[in-house]
């Protein structure tokens, strides 16, 4: 099993998450991130902004979906035909354990 954790932009994430049910993947957790990346941040004017509002999505899949779900996610969160500085970043981490709490069952 794997974690797909996704940072998108915050316009982006109920498209991409509409995208991944349509693709079969309703499981997902969604919460509000601050943050930045390589440009470290963003300048407006005189305003330097460090903190940048995204969204992250995190789900739980099966190793042999993984490309289908990060195509998902690529697809729809992109922003115009090249993508732009900002868009996000997607991470797949390896999941070792996972349980159930109502029953204490492990789902591995």
């Amino acid at each position: 099993m794997l974690l797909i954790k996704a940072i998108v932009r915050p316009e982006k994430a109920d498209e991409v998450m509409a995208e991944l049910l349509l693709a079969g993947f309703p499981s997902i957790s969604k919460m509000d991130v601050l943050g930045r990346g390589k440009q470290k941040g963003i300048q407006v004017g005189n305003n330097h902004y460090d903190q940048i509002s995204k969204k992250m999505l995190m789900m739980v899949i099966n190793d042999d979906e993984k490309d289908e779900v990060i195509s998902a996610i690529l697809r729809t969160a992109r922003t115009g035909e090249q993508g732009s500085f900002g868009d996000g970043k997607i991470f797949v981490l390896p999941v070792q354990e996972a349980y159930t709490i109502s029953n204490g069952k492990s789902q591995l």
